[in-house]
């Protein structure tokens, strides 16, 4: 079961991170895909208000991971665009990120390929004006259930 939804504004696309954030309490690794500027980070930003996040939330773009804790619950939000190499990856310890209990945002996953483990769940942001499209799609049982308990506001 694919979603998939038109994005009147930012706001809107806050609120579709927020609705998967909700849907992903028990983690996930999570492709965010699109162009610069489709609305990966702002969508990461929806994601980490439903975990009652209120500051401000940047691209990682230079550090690679930012790590986000709630509680017990570790969220942590990568964007690979500036990555020289996939390998990079290997040398940070990116297997000590992505545990069954960590929610993994992932900005830019082609550019970890072969290191980076299978998406529960590929989130596409297409620009369309005046919004964005989003989609979210399923690759793994965990990702079918996240889809499944994604409730839209309205």
């Amino acid at each position: 079961m694919t979603l998939e939804h038109f994005l009147v504004d930012e706001a809107a696309t806050v609120a579709a991170g927020l609705a998967v954030g909700q849907a992903a309490r028990s983690g996930a690794v999570i492709f965010l895909q699109g162009d610069l500027g489709a609305g990966k980070t702002t969508f990461s930003r929806g994601v980490l208000r439903s975990f009652g996040h209120s500051g401000a939330v940047k691209s990682p773009t230079y550090t690679l991971v930012e790590p986000y804790e709630f509680g017990e619950q570790q969220v942590y939000h990568f964007d690979l665009y500036r990555l020289g190499d996939p390998e990079e990856l290997e040398y940070m310890g990116i297997r000590d990120y992505f545990t069954d209990q960590s929610l993994c945002l992932v900005e830019w996953p082609s550019r970890g390929e072969g290191f980076l483990p299978a998406a529960d769940v590929v989130v596409t942001l297409q620009v369309e004006a005046p919004g964005r499209r989003i989609t979210i799609e399923p690759h793994t049982e965990r990702g079918k259930t996240l889809v499944q308990n994604v409730v839209w506001a309205k």
